[in-house]
């Protein structure tokens, strides 16, 4: 069986290894991101599902770990919200590019045609939930509303749910798909109720930990 010690001496390297090869800075606005290693090359690419480790790497500040590991959550949380705020929609593509160069005209975040869909994915949401629970700091709520708003405004089906779109870049038709995947109710929505409600206690991160799926389960003490 292997020791919760070396589960843990296994995730403090790993993140260390994302700090030391995947971590860098666009520009123009120093938005700090994760990208890729593809065959030895650096690409500045990052999917929307990187944006689950800020609040992963929250978790593990709040349970000892040293407070790189919070500051490098609050950078990459900025970087998450802004995937959001910088599109025309206000909702996050699927995957984007970063600029490592500062050019003229140009922004730190780009999109290709093929990234530009959004499927109402939970991962921002998720952190900024963990984020607000563990610095209680107002602003994440407020991020989250903000995301909650513009699904309401270019996802939701007026008979009922709501649907990914092909095009973040395009508030007058974001070209919707009909399709609603199942983690939009089961994670994003979950985590966007547990984000603004000041209850500490509706699932207490000290009592339960999520599993990938959003699913609760309690923490036993050691036998």
């Amino acid at each position: 069986m292997v020791s919760l010690h070396r589960l843990l001496e296994d995730y403090v390297r790993a993140i260390e290894g994302v700090k030391k090869h995947l971590v860098q800075r666009s520009q123009p606005k120093q938005l700090t991101f994760v990208g890729e290693l593809a065959h030895g090359h650096f690409s500045a690419k990052m999917d929307h599902l990187v944006c689950f480790l800020p609040g992963t790497l929250a978790l593990g500040a709040h349970n000892g770990l040293t407070a790189d590991h919070m500051q490098l959550a609050e950078a990459l949380i900025e970087t998450c919200y802004q995937m959001y705020a910088q599109v025309e929609t206000g909702l996050s593509p699927e995957i984007v590019h970063f600029n490592l160069h500062a050019e003229k005209g140009h922004k730190d975040v780009e999109i290709k045609p093929a990234d530009r869909h959004n499927l109402l994915r939970p991962e921002t949401v998720e952190s900024l939930f963990y984020m607000y629970r563990f610095t209680g700091d107002k602003k994440y709520q407020d991020w989250g509303w903000e995301i909650l708003q513009n699904f309401n405004k270019y996802t939701r089906v007026s008979t009922g749910g709501y649907t990914s779109i092909n095009n973040v870049q395009n508030p007058s038709n974001p070209e919707p798909r009909d399709k609603m995947e199942s983690f939009f109710l089961g994670e994003t929505l979950k985590y966007m109720f547990l984000l603004f409600s000041d209850d500490i206690d509706l699932i207490n991160l000290d009592k339960y930990v999520f599993n990938t799926e959003a699913h609760p389960l309690p923490i036993w003490a050691p036998a």
